[in-house]
């Protein structure tokens, strides 16, 4: 397949109107949809946007390609779009975008279809291209011009393919480059990196990871003989084989851009020596420095609770099934202290579930010590969060305890770092896990005591919370979760609500958890609401959005209000709080209980007053509808 066949006349705009990104990546999305390339505009906008917020695909020189593999994706295509005026993309370099490439590419795409766009990759690295390109006035202009290209590309490929190698002097550099779609930027740094080393009489060997797979891997004498790597890389790479060789560490742009600068680094040595943190697969690096102490401490955190989530639903929800079962059948009054476990086949359930959630904390400390130690800071936190747990220190001793157990690890690999290379391999088998649990250990001995009496404390503080107090606790939370709509607000939030949870499954759940996701339902329903109670203040495509945002909000997924948020913050934020805010307070006030950590309608039987909740978090959304409704423009 050529890149041509993936060059549709009907996806093409010859003059953007746009003049910043947010409005050009919709009109050209827009113009994949009415083309019948993209069967749903949202999901597709959304894999656009998610691709943007990582590194923006403005290259600079006037020059963009976003992409997406993406399953709204019916047919792999390639828009082209021209602005005479120029739009601010946030390009690299600052300097207005003129030429725009959006790959469309669907989630099983073959790999005829990814070479293809790869190949187009490469040849937006050809000068002459992009100016015949930037002078093209209609649709069958910029098909030619790219099929002129490929035929010189494909010609020059073959002429470069005869060649017979042969053995040189020259300086050997080795390269790996890498994006998180694997379609367009590690193509193009690839051959950015080929020809910038060729003109500086440079040997090198580009291994690409990408939708295509690992391709031109770098063997064990290729790494050998390297002076240095380059690994220009959006995206976790297999780094262990690299240890003990000077390594420059750079985004993929940068492979793109910044190519001379990093091919001279690898040749003069100038980068720091590579040092494998001990996973297997050694995918982070502990050479890279990157991120403030506050986004490095919120990444460990997100990696513990993103792995206690499963636990937490699947075993809670267990739980209060069996609490359900109870209530059913029927447990006598002389008899409710043992509601969950009265009947047999509660008491099952109630076991089942109770093995999911007691990994809970265990499962929480372990991640975000494997997040700062890699695989040796597993078990050691593991260790610290059973240890919590029996301890009484609960979620907050566990929380506290991956990082001690992450820090004790790097402290031990500091000290063992001047142990004979021999036994690199026993380090990580029997000092890491045997001083690491036992230094650890002794520590959560000692934390545990103060970190039990708070945790008793807040839990006693939680449980005797009513009435105004409650109401409060429940306008606060219930408006974080509107504040950044899945952000580091609404998570803290969230964090705060399931860590509440294992102290208050025996009596019947969280009124905060039920806070928390009744104003986390709130945003998206109100969007669906407002689209129906105002509908000369959206457009059509908003309106459309609004249905599924009523689905998105029963379902607890506060996310789906971000498109609306971010079209006009202003307006829409504040509404979104003032309604989240208002049901939390009803919530909390009232003292409804949910059992379950995520699922929003589909767990209203967990609620203790589930008609109620249903009420309260109805006129919490129309109460954020009508003030978004008085406050937004008609369109």
């Amino acid at each position: 397949m050529k890149v041509t066949d993936l060059l549709v006349a009907d996806c093409m705009i010859m003059d953007l109107k746009a003049t910043d990104k947010k409005s050009a990546i919709k009109e050209m999305v827009s113009k994949l949809h009415k083309a019948g390339r993209i069967s749903d505009q949202e999901v597709f906008e959304a894999g656009i946007i998610k691709r943007e917020e990582q590194t923006s695909t403005g290259l600079g020189d006037g020059i963009a390609m976003p992409h997406s593999k993406n399953s709204a994706v019916v047919k792999p295509t390639v828009l082209f779009a021209k602005s005479s005026r120029g739009v601010d993309y946030e390009a690299l370099d600052g300097q207005p975008t003129f030429l725009f490439f959006m790959i469309a590419a669907p989630e099983g795409a073959n790999d005829t279809h990814l070479q293809a766009l790869a190949g187009l990759s490469r040849l937006l690295l050809n000068p002459e291209l992009i100016t015949s390109l930037k002078k093209a006035i209609n649709s069958e202009e910029v098909i030619s011009i790219f099929d002129m290209a490929q035929k010189e590309y494909d010609k020059a490929q073959a002429a470069e393919e005869a060649e017979i190698p042969t053995e040189t002097d020259r300086p050997f550099v080795i390269a790996v480059t890498a994006c998180p779609t694997g379609i367009a930027h590690t193509y193009m740094a690839e051959d950015a990196l080929k020809n910038k080393a060729k003109e500086m009489n440079v040997e090198i060997k580009v291994e690409t990871n990408g939708s295509e797979g690992v391709k031109h891997r770098l063997t064990t004498e290729d790494i050998k003989r390297a002076t240095g790597v380059i690994v220009a890389a959006d995206k976790n790479v297999e780094m262990a084989r690299f240890e003990g060789k000077h390594l420059v560490n750079r985004p993929v742009s940068d492979g793109i851009k910044k190519t001379e600068e990093l091919i001279n680094l690898a040749l003069g040595q100038e980068a720091p020596i590579y040092h494998h943190s001990g996973n297997a697969q050694g995918e982070e690096q502990t050479n890279s420095g990157s991120g403030s102490v506050g986004s490095q401490i919120y990444k460990h955190l997100m990696n513990g609770i993103s792995h206690m989530l499963p636990f937490v639903i699947g075993g809670g929800i267990i739980i209060a099934l069996s609490f359900m079962v109870d209530q059913f059948m029927g447990v006598p009054q002389e008899e409710l202290s043992k509601l969950g476990s009265y009947h047999e086949l509660a008491a099952q359930l109630n076991t089942i579930g109770g093995a999911a959630f007691g990994f809970m904390l265990p499962v929480l400390a372990g991640f975000i010590a494997s997040s700062i130690a890699d695989r040796p800071g597993l078990v050691v936190g593991f260790a610290a969060g059973a240890l919590a747990n029996t301890g009484g220190a609960g979620f907050l001793g566990a929380l506290l305890g991956g990082f001690i157990a992450g820090y004790v690890v790097e402290f031990l690999r500091k000290i063992l770092k001047g142990l004979p290379k021999s036994l690199d391999g026993i380090k990580t088998i029997l000092f890491y896990p045997l001083f690491g649990v036992l230094i650890t250990g002794v520590i959560m001995l000692v934390v545990n005591v103060p970190m039990a009496a708070i945790n008793n404390g807040l839990n006693n503080f939680l449980n005797g919370l009513s009435g105004g107090n409650a109401a409060l606790l429940g306008a606060l939370l219930g408006g974080m979760m509107a504040i950044d709509l899945g952000g580091p607000v609404n998570k803290a939030a969230y964090v705060f609500g399931t860590g509440t949870l294992a102290a208050t499954v025996a009596t019947g759940g969280s009124p905060m958890m039920a806070a928390v996701m009744a104003g986390g339902m709130v945003p998206p329903l109100a969007i669906a609401i407002a689209t129906i109670l105002f509908k000369d203040k959206f457009t059509k495509k908003d309106k459309d959005a609004g249905l599924t945002n009523l689905v998105m909000g029963f379902s607890f997924i506060t996310e789906g209000a971000i498109p609306f948020a971010a079209s006009d913050p202003l307006k829409m934020i504040p509404s979104f709080v003032v309604g989240s805010a208002l049901t939390g307070a009803l919530v909390g006030g009232a003292g409804i209980k949910l059992m379950a950590p995520h699922g929003g309608i589909f767990v209203i039987m967990l609620v203790n007053k589930p008609l109620l909740y249903l009420a309260f978090i109805l006129i919490g959304s129309f109460v954020s509808a009508i003030v978004l409704g008085l406050l937004k423009k008609k369109v």
